[in-house]
């Protein structure tokens, strides 16, 4: 069973930036696709930005434009760099790999694996 763990996290002041890392126990060949979610307290889970294993990259709204998913396939190790931090984007940061193969975009109920998920905490 792939394992799924994050790091990075941790506290900024508004404007700042993070760069969050998702390492892999395994081949990250058997999804499909890869992404970041978070969670914010009282808040459901909401997608950020998801990769193909090809490459190709999609974003939510919120984020377009300050955050980039990138994708290490050698070392098999998901990043997120999250700039121009503002409180909003306060909240857990998980990462998740559908362990198919079929991508399901922004719909958490899609992936399979998920990490235990990193704090981000952005102070005005």
């Amino acid at each position: 069973q792939v394992q799924l763990a994050e790091s990075g996290g941790g506290a900024v002041q508004a404007g700042g930036s993070l760069r969050l890392s998702c390492a892999s126990s395994g081949s990250i060949y058997g999804s499909r696709c890869l992404a970041w979610f978070r969670q914010a307290p009282g808040k459901e889970r909401e997608g950020v930005a998801h990769i193909y294993t090809g490459g190709t990259a999609y974003y939510a709204d919120s984020v377009k434009g300050r955050f980039t998913i990138s994708l290490d396939n050698a070392k098999n190790t998901l990043y997120l760099q999250l700039n121009s931090l503002t409180p909003d984007d306060t909240a857990t940061y998980y990462c998740a790999a559908d362990g198919t193969n079929w991508c399901p975009g922004f719909a958490a109920s899609g992936y399979k694996l998920w990490g235990q998920g990193t704090q981000v905490t952005v102070s005005s």
